[in-house]
């Protein structure tokens, strides 16, 4: 009898072992503060997939950059160190050039524009090349379109950026627009950004709504203006080879959710600009809208010019074309 209880013992172990392992637990990071949408979104797809997979799979989030700056999570995400990543499409470049077309300066005039682009078949075709790199494409939430802020005066021509210390991301379209307009790029990365502007080594910078507010880059920035000079994109990546070990309907609920949350993410953003602004003013910074966007365009072209001669006009075409 006590080897009859031993051996039911014995299997009720091996079976609560077999349940706990059955759980695959996740890691997600992105590089906002837990204000900012990205980390709403984040929250969103941690409990749309956990729900739906019944607990099988369980996400932890780091938001804030905790495991690394934007290069660190891609690379974190391509040698499985991450399973998910949101980063912005920029830092795609070095290795999917074609990628950095949808940061070129007004590409996208309109969000639709921006959305049609990003999810019809130039955005697909990114996603698609990203396999190579052991990278499972998912989904192109927004960050929004970038703004310019400093610390000098408003910015309404593209005289007044001339001479202006200003801090660029990886992007080399943006590099080299800030070039053209006679502004000093820097590329800093957007953990250093806050110390730079509050120390002085760079006057200004460049960043979507949402980032320049949970970012507080209002406490060291005087002036935002609404150049809307480039549509930025993050993505939403997970490391191929967990992606292809999970079950067939778990994947199923990944890409499912990942659409969603986007969605949902895009929608947030549009919804709630307003009031972020609203926010941004209440915090003493001086908003200007009477930007010369048609002024700016003109000056920018050679950046279109510069990305065609680099990687030939393909991508564009093909934005322009889904775009129509």
């Amino acid at each position: 009898m006590k080897t009859f209880f031993k051996i039911v013992g014995i299997a009720s172990t091996i079976a609560f072992c077999s349940s706990v392992s059955a759980q695959t637990t996740l890691k997600l990071a992105h590089a906002a503060p837990e204000s900012d949408l990205q980390q709403d979104m984040s929250l969103f797809f941690k409990k749309e997939v956990e729900a739906r997979t019944n607990g099988d799979i369980k996400i932890n989030i780091f938001p804030q950059g905790q495991l690394g700056n934007d290069k660190q999570m891609i690379d974190g995400t391509r040698s499985g160190i991450l399973d998910f990543s949101m980063v912005g499409v920029n830092n795609y470049s070095g290795f999917l050039p074609e990628s950095s077309a949808f940061t070129l300066p007004f590409i996208f005039p309109t969000r639709e524009s921006a959305y049609t682009a990003l999810d019809g078949a130039p955005g697909k075709e990114v996603l698609v090349s990203m396999e190579k790199f052991g990278i499972k494409g998912l989904g192109y939430p927004e960050s929004g379109y970038r703004n310019v802020t400093n610390s000098r005066q408003p910015i309404r021509k593209p005289a007044d950026l001339e001479g202006l210390q200003m801090r660029v991301n990886g992007s080399k379209a943006l590099n080299d627009m800030f070039n053209e307009l006679k502004a000093n790029p820097q590329q800093i990365p957007v953990a250093e950004l806050y110390s730079a502007l509050e120390t002085g080594v760079v006057d200004a910078q460049d960043h979507p709504i949402g980032v320049t507010l949970s970012f507080k880059f209002y406490e060291v920035q005087k002036y935002l203006s609404m150049t809307q000079h480039a549509y930025s994109p993050l993505v939403l990546t997970m490391n191929l080879k967990k992606f292809n070990k999970l079950s067939a309907e778990n994947q199923k609920i990944i890409t499912e959710v990942s659409k969603e949350a986007v969605d949902m993410q895009r929608k947030l953003s549009i919804a709630k600009e307003d009031q972020m602004i609203a926010d941004l003013e209440s915090h003493g910074m001086k908003v200007n809208r009477d930007v010369d966007g048609a002024a700016f365009q003109e000056v920018v072209k050679p950046v279109w010019a510069s990305f065609i001669e680099a990687n030939g006009d393909d991508m564009i075409n093909k934005i322009q074309a889904a775009t129509k």
